[in-house]
């Protein structure tokens, strides 16, 4: 499992905008080969800066089968006019020994 992780700073004045913009545009990225799970969090300290979390089985399902995509162009279309500056991605694998999670089976 990868977990990719890109802070996304929206133009100010622009988050409802963006917000629309991306209830949309996640329909895209949850159809994809190899998604998991996302998950957009707002800053509490700056209203237009997120947090976007998607969980992928392998990293190549996003660094090929998603990125190399047209349903990525249709994403990039939707959603990239409105990062200032365009956000780095970077991917997590998880290292169970170093984490206190709760048990997924519990939930």
């Amino acid at each position: 499992m990868i977990l990719e992780q890109a802070v996304l700073i929206v133009k100010p004045g622009r988050e409802a905008q963006f917000e629309q913009a991306f209830s949309r545009a996640q329909g895209i990225i949850s159809a994809m080969p190899g998604y998991l799970s996302h998950e957009l969090l707002c800053c509490v300290e700056q209203g237009n800066r997120y947090l976007l979390l998607v969980t992928w089985n392998t990293l190549e399902d996003h660094t090929i089968g998603f990125k190399e995509s047209g349903e990525y162009q249709e994403w990039k279309a939707i959603l990239h006019h409105f990062y200032e500056p365009f956000p780095e991605v970077w991917h997590f694998s998880r290292r169970p020994e170093l984490s206190n999670l709760p048990d997924q089976a519990s939930r």
